[in-house]
C-alpha cells in the first residue's frame, strides 16, 4: 500500500499555466489572457488543504482582437477605468477553505484586487500535474466601475456586465 505524504506544497508552473478571461457586453463579448507570476497548491496526506497565488495585472492581454483595437482595449483594462495596473499591478488569491470531494474540492478563497479583498468559490479539480477551474469574478466588487450598473443605471446598449469568467488551467 501507498503511503501517503503529509504536509507539501506543488509550485505552479507560471509559463505553462494558462488563464483565459471573457468579459461580457450588451451585444458582444471580449476574451482574453492574464498571467500567474507565482502560486502554489498546499496537500496534507494527498487532500488539497490550501493554496496561494499572484496574478501579474501587467500581463492582461486581449485575443480576440488585433492592431490598435487590440491595443486600445489592452490599455483600457489597465487604466484606472478598469484594473488600475500602475498602481496594483498584482493581484492575490488565497484559499481559505477547502471541501474534499475526491480529487474534486470545493474552495473558498480570499481574492484581492486594486488593494480590495472579497471571499470568490469555486470548484477544482486536482491531477497529478496540474488543476483546472473557472471562476465567475463580479468586478463590482473590487470597484471596476467601468460601464458597470451597479454603478450607472441608465447605460443602455453600454453596459458590460460586472461578472466575468477566468478559467485557469494550472500546470505544476
Amino acid at each position: 500500500m501507498e503511503s501517503l505524504k503529509s504536509n507539501f506544497s506543488k509550485s505552479i508552473d507560471p509559463t505553462s499555466s494558462i488563464s483565459k478571461w471573457t468579459g461580457r457586453k450588451i451585444g458582444g463579448s471580449h476574451e482574453g489572457t492574464i498571467h500567474l507570476r507565482n502560486g502554489e497548491l498546499q496537500f496534507d496526506n494527498d487532500q488539497l488543504v490550501g493554496g496561494k497565488f499572484e496574478i501579474d495585472m501587467n500581463t492582461i492581454a486581449v485575443t480576440d482582437l488585433t492592431g490598435d483595437m487590440q491595443a486600445k482595449l489592452e490599455g483600457h483594462l489597465k487604466s484606472d477605468d478598469f484594473f488600475s495596473v500602475e498602481q496594483h499591478p498584482i493581484a492575490h488569491l488565497k484559499i481559505t477553505d477547502v471541501q474534499s470531494q475526491g480529487q474534486h474540492y470545493q474552495v473558498s478563497a480570499d481574492l484581492t484586487v486594486k488593494g480590495i479583498k472579497h471571499p470568490v468559490s469555486f470548484p477544482l479539480e486536482v491531477s497529478e500535474n496540474g488543476a483546472t477551474t473557472t471562476l465567475t469574478i463580479d468586478r463590482s466588487k473590487y470597484n471596476v466601475k467601468y460601464g458597470s450598473k451597479s454603478f450607472f443605471k441608465s447605460l443602455g446598449d453600454n453596459l458590460i456586465h460586472d461578472n466575468f469568467d477566468v478559467e485557469v488551467d494550472l500546470k505544476f
